[in-house]
């Protein structure tokens, strides 16, 4: 089968849905189907081109037994409305052009939360007549309302309209949550066209390991207990709650909560930090995707943390199971909801209520004084991991895409949800 799939997010870059694309595309390409992705330059999030590549109009390589098309698009920081939606349109049109002279794919595929990606996605399968495939990241415009990036206003409900016109148009839905699901059938999208399909891990590329003495020393984490936050610092995340939890812990010098990545609140953060006197709070750079198994090893506990919002209830942060895959204890701060019955279920760690510092503060020295709590979650964690892996998650994409190329529209009985 051939499948051109678009995606702004892309290796190198190292967000969510640029694992989660990349990696189930070496799996497809791998069983012997043809991939094509239509991505832009990396600059994600800083809104930078990454060192040697540039912001071309068209340029090809093979990557994986992948071909990767990136095209020219207005780049922006993960930060500010207006310039970020320049630069999810930009990618919209000149993905949209390069889709036309692509060899004809059997299926058309788009992922959220790059709305606009998939607004492409679906006008390219339009016009050369191929069924289209919407993979839901995120109920956008929702999640926008949700960090305050705007208000509730007539533009808002237009977005809405479209988004509910994608998913009537589409072939089908591949939801990563069961919640995204629900809303979608509450909003009248038919259930029989929308799989559930989670997210995961690539277990080859995750492993327990020993703590790496050259990163440990480069951000002075010997002989501390961290527990590490690896990913996106931004608005979506609610990471100043992470600084009020330290203000609680200062008493103790063998505790770290180490910060590392990238985006639109990474430096107010440090800077905050910085204001309070927060020695224990470290903020490491960003590293490439093939390091962050060399990052995970010095933690001793890895935290994913979602703001203090209903909408976030619906998220299941892909972090989860590369710090399952890692053997890790997870320190869950987030609206009660999908990421939370998935940890406690698992017995994968703790869950703290979002919002509240102290909470967080007591979590985190259960796990620092209690090493027979933290072994045992870390033990149940590691066995979880196989439960969650990239490679099922990829069989199961596939068939939605082979369901949807054969134009059966109809999935119910044939992809569990």
């Amino acid at each position: 089968m051939r499948i051109l799939f678009l995606t702004e997010n892309f290796p190198p870059e190292t967000n969510a849905a640029a694992t989660r694309v990349y990696e189930r595309a070496v799996y497809w390409a791998r069983w012997g189907h043809e991939v094509t992705i239509i991505t832009s330059a990396p600059n994600f999030p800083q809104g930078k081109l990454h060192d040697g590549w540039q912001n071309r109009w068209y340029q090809s390589e093979m990557r994986d037994g992948i071909r990767v098309i990136r095209v020219k698009t207005y780049i922006a920081a993960n930060e500010g409305f207006l310039r970020r939606t320049l630069d999810f349109v930009s990618f919209m049109v000149t993905a949209f052009a390069a889709g036309l002279v692509v060899k004809r794919p059997h299926v058309v595929v788009a992922t959220s939360p790059q709305f606009f990606a998939a607004v492409g996605g679906w006008a390219l399968a339009a016009c050369r007549r191929l069924p289209f495939v919407f993979e839901l990241g995120d109920l956008w415009p929702r999640s926008i309302l949700a960090v305050g990036a705007m208000r509730q206003s007539p533009l808002i409900r237009a977005l809405e309209a479209l988004e509910l016109f994608l998913y009537r148009r589409s072939e089908s839905v591949a939801a990563l949550t069961q919640a995204f699901k629900r809303d979608l059938t509450g909003r009248g999208i038919p259930a029989k066209k929308i799989a559930v399909v989670l997210n995961g891990v690539d277990l080859p590329r995750y492993a327990p390991r020993p703590r790496d003495e050259a990163l440990s020393a480069h951000w002075g984490l010997d002989d501390k207990f961290v527990i590490g936050y690896v990913g996106t610092h931004g608005m979506a995340h609610g990471l100043i709650n992470v600084l009020d939890a330290a203000e609680h812990l200062r008493g103790n010098d063998r505790f770290r909560f180490l910060l590392v990545g990238a985006g639109a609140e990474r430096q107010m953060l440090m800077d905050e930090a910085k204001r309070r006197g927060l020695t224990n709070v470290v903020f490491g750079e960003s590293q490439p995707k093939e390091k962050m198994p060399l990052v995970w090893s010095l933690c001793d506990a890895a935290l994913v943390h979602l703001k203090n919002d209903d909408a976030f209830a619906e998220v299941i942060p892909s972090k989860i199971f590369e710090a399952m895959a890692m053997g890790l204890p997870i320190l869950l701060v987030s609206p009660e909801g999908e990421a939370s019955r998935i940890v406690m279920d698992d017995g994968a760690g703790l869950w703290v209520p979002a919002g509240d510092p102290l909470a967080l503060a007591n979590a985190a020295r259960r796990l620092m004084d209690e090493p027979a709590t933290r072994n045992a979650l870390a033990s149940t964690s590691l066995a979880a991991a196989p439960s969650h892996s990239r490679e099922h998650q990829a069989e199961r994409m596939l068939r939605v895409l082979e369901l949807a190329a054969g134009r059966q529209g109809a999935l119910t009985g044939t992809i569990e949800n």
